[in-house]
C-alpha cells in the first residue's frame, strides 16, 4: 500500500518526467530503494525525502496552517489518489471509530 511520502515521490518524478532509475540515480540512491518508497514498502527519513524531491528539481517545504485549511488539504491529496485507496482508507476509518465506540461503551458500562 503506498504512503503519502511514496506518493510525493512519485507526483514528484512524474512532473521531472524522470525514470525511477534516473530519479534514483541523481539522488545517491538505488532504484529498488526508490521503488520500495513509492509503493509504500519503506519509509525514507525526512531528509532522504527532501534529498529525493530537490533530485528530481523540486523543493519540499513543510507549511503548518490554521485546522480549517485541514478538509481542503484532505481533499487536494486525496484528489491526487486512486479512487479505489481512498474508499479502502474510509472504510477502515469508520471500521476504527466503530470500534472506539463500542470500547468507549464497554468502559463505561
Amino acid at each position: 500500500m503506498s504512503t503519502w511520502a511514496g506518493n510525493l515521490l512519485k507526483l514528484a518524478r512524474n512532473d521531472a518526467g524522470l525514470s525511477q532509475h534516473e530519479l534514483a540515480r541523481r539522488a545517491g540512491t538505488s532504484q529498488a530503494t526508490l521503488s520500495a518508497y513509492e509503493r509504500g514498502r519503506k519509509s525514507p527519513s525526512l531528509e532522504t525525502l527532501a534529498r529525493i524531491v530537490r533530485a528530481a528539481g523540486l523543493d519540499l517545504r513543510i507549511q503548518i496552517t490554521p485546522a480549517s485549511d485541514h478538509d481542503e488539504w484532505v481533499a487536494a491529496y486525496e484528489a491526487s489518489l486512486p479512487s479505489e485507496q481512498v474508499a479502502a482508507w474510509r472504510e477502515s476509518e469508520k471500521e476504527l471509530r466503530a470500534q472506539g465506540q463500542r470500547e468507549r461503551a464497554h468502559l463505561q458500562a
